[in-house]
This record gives C-alpha cells, structure tokens and sequence, in this order.
C-alpha cells in the first residue's frame, strides 16, 4: 500500500514544538479527514497541545508501507510515526 506522508509540527506545553508524521492511504486527498486524524492523535496526549490546522500539517511524500502500518492504517485510518517532543 502507497501511503501519503504528512509532516506536522504542533505547539505544546512548555513551549516545545511536537514533530509528528500522519501516515494515510495515497488516495486519502480531504485534508479536513487527515486533520481531523491528527487532532485524534492529539487528544491521546497526556499533556495540552495546541490546535492542528493547514499551517502546521503539510503533504509532503508517498511511500510504501509497511506491513504493521497497512494493518493499523485499515484499524484506525492513519497511523502516526512519533519523531520529537511526542512524549
């Protein structure tokens, strides 16, 4: 499965910056649906973070996914991959 791979950084609590990946199929193009994956993510959080909009979530490639994100992308929709300030 060809994925789309949408870099985000969103704001958290004291002030760092959280840098995370939003996994979702290629053809998956309504940004409203991979925002609204993100804020679900989001809300995972133990911790406050701020909002996720067109500003801090961009498409940036397509690759291929491995096996364990083919499964949880058809579970859940997307799959997130942590990079900084996630935890």
């Amino acid at each position: 499965m060809k994925v789309s791979v949408w870099d985000t950084y969103v704001k958290r609590e004291q002030d760092k910056i959280m840098h995370f990946d939003i996994l979702v199929p290629s053809d998956l193009k309504n940004e409203e649906t991979i925002f609204q994956f993100g804020a679900t993510y989001l809300k995972s959080k133990p911790f406050k973070t701020g909002t996720l909009t067109s500003n801090e979530c961009k498409f940036c490639h397509i690759e291929q996914a491995s096996d364990a994100i083919i499964e949880e992308i058809k579970t859940n929709g997307f799959y997130i991959i942590e990079m900084q300030n996630c935890n």
